[in-house]
C-alpha cells in the first residue's frame, strides 16, 4: 500500500492545512488505496513549544502588526548566508529522519516552507528520501522554502515558474502551474456583465473571522441596491454585532464547513469582499468573481496582495471611500478589464484540475518505484 506525508505547520488552521487536506482528497477519491497521512512537524517535536508558537503568533501580529510584518519580510528574503536556522535546524532533521524511518512514505508534499526547508538540507545529504514536492499555497515564494534536492514544484502561475527557473536555476521538467489546488466541489463558473446595479456582494474576513468587517458593515446604508452577505467563521461575536445592527440588507453568515454550500454561495453574488489569502482567492478567481480587499494581514497577505494587483486580479478598496460607490464604479468601468486579466491568469493553469493533479502525483510514484527497482 502506497503513502503520501503530508507537511504544512502548526496545528491551527491555515491555507497550508486546506491544500494539503485538498490533495488528499483528490488523491484518495481517484486511489483509495493510498494512505495519506498529516503531519505537522513542530508539534510531533514538542506539543507544548508548538502551542506556544501559535499563540505568539496571533498575538504578535493581532497587537504588533507592523513589527510582524517587517520581521516576515527579512525572514522571507534574506539570503541564505543572511539566515541562519543552525541552532535548531539540528533538532528538526532528527526529528525528520525519525518520521521518515517510521512512516516510510512514497511521497512527500510540502505545504509549508518550513518542512520544505527541513527535507531540502536532508535530500542534499541523502538520496534514499522519497520525492518531495513544494505546492505553494501563496502567490509568491518566501526565502524559507526549500528548492535544492526537492523533486517538484506546483506552483500558482507563470511569473512564479519563471522566478524558480531564472532564480534558482529549477528545470523547467520539475514545474507544474497548478494554481492554489482547491476543493473539488468549487466548480469554474462563467460571469456575464450585470446591466443593472442591484448587486449581492459576498464578504469574508478568513475563516476566524479575521478582519475589521463590523465597522466596514457599519459604514454602509440600508441600501436595497446592495446587499451583503458575511461570513462570519467561528467568530460569534462578529455574527452577534452584526445581527444587532438590524440592517434589511446586511446578512451574517455562521461558520460554513460544506465546500459544496460554499459553492451554491459563491454563484449566488456577484462579487467577494475578502483579505488576501491564498485559497479564498484562488476559490474566487475559478468562480470569475470580482474580488475587493478591503484588508490584509501584515506579512504574507500583504505581499500577496501586491502581486495580485500587479496582474490586475483584485481590487483594493480605499478606506475613504464608500464602499458601496466602489462597488457600484467598479461594474460600470472596470468589469471587463478584470474578466480579461482574469482569463488570462486562468490559460496558464494548464495542470490545475484535481485529475491532473492525482495523475501527476501517482505517476511521480510510480517513477519513483521505478528507479528504486533498478538500483536494487
Amino acid at each position: 500500500m502506497k503513502k503520501i506525508l503530508f507537511f504544512p505547520l502548526l496545528r491551527m488552521p491555515s491555507g497550508h492545512h486546506q491544500v494539503a487536506d485538498t490533495i488528499a482528497n483528490y488523491i484518495q477519491k481517484r486511489n483509495p488505496t493510498i494512505t495519506c497521512k498529516k503531519i505537522d512537524l513542530l508539534s510531533t517535536w514538542n506539543p507544548i513549544v508548538e502551542s506556544v508558537v501559535t499563540r505568539t503568533y496571533l498575538e504578535w501580529i493581532h497587537h504588533f502588526p507592523k513589527s510582524y510584518a517587517k520581521a516576515y519580510r527579512h525572514m522571507a528574503h534574506s539570503t541564505k548566508s543572511q539566515r541562519s536556522y543552525k541552532y535548531y535546524e539540528i533538532l528538526f532533521m532528527k526529528k525528520m529522519k525519525q518520521i521518515l524511518r517510521e512512516e516510510k512514505p512514497d511521497l512527500i508534499i510540502c505545504t509549508h516552507g518550513f518542512p520544505s526547508y527541513i527535507l531540502s538540507k536532508l535530500k542534499m545529504k541523502s538520496e534514499n528520501i522519497a520525492p518531495v514536492i513544494n505546492v505553494y499555497t501563496d502567490f509568491f515564494i518566501n526565502d524559507v522554502w526549500g528548492k535544492k534536492g526537492i523533486d517538484y514544484h506546483f506552483v500558482p502561475n507563470q511569473k512564479v515558474r519563471k522566478d524558480l527557473i531564472q532564480q534558482n536555476n529549477i528545470s523547467e521538467e520539475q514545474i507544474f502551474i497548478t494554481g492554489i489546488p482547491i476543493a473539488e466541489q468549487i466548480e469554474e463558473s462563467i460571469r456575464t456583465k450585470k446591466m443593472n446595479e442591484n448587486y449581492r456582494i459576498l464578504v469574508s474576513g478568513g475563516s476566524v473571522g479575521l478582519g475589521n468587517i463590523t465597522d466596514l458593515m457599519k459604514q454602509q446604508k440600508n441600501d436595497s441596491k446592495i446587499e451583503y452577505l458575511v461570513l462570519c467563521g467561528k467568530n460569534e461575536h462578529l455574527f452577534r454585532k452584526l445581527e444587532k445592527l438590524n440592517r434589511a440588507n446586511i446578512h451574517p453568515l455562521p461558520y460554513i464547513s460544506s465546500r459544496e454550500e460554499m459553492n451554491h454561495l459563491y454563484d449566488d453574488v456577484d462579487a467577494i469582499v475578502t483579505k488576501p489569502g491564498g485559497v479564498t482567492i484562488s476559490e474566487a478567481l475559478k468562480k470569475r468573481l470580482p474580488i475587493f480587499i478591503h484588508s490584509a494581514l501584515p506579512g504574507q497577505e500583504e505581499i500577496n496582495l501586491t502581486k495580485l494587483k500587479e496582474l490586475n486580479l483584485v481590487h483594493e478598496l480605499e478606506q475613504n471611500q464608500s464602499l458601496s460607490e466602489q462597488i457600484t464604479g467598479f461594474f460600470s468601468h472596470s468589469f471587463d478589464e478584470f474578466q480579461h486579466s482574469l482569463k488570462s491568469y486562468l490559460m496558464e493553469l494548464k495542470t490545475g484540475n484535481p485529475d491532473d493533479i492525482s495523475n501527476m502525483i501517482h505517476s511521480f510514484m510510480g517513477a519513483n518505484e521505478e528507479r528504486r527497482i533498478a538500483v536494487q
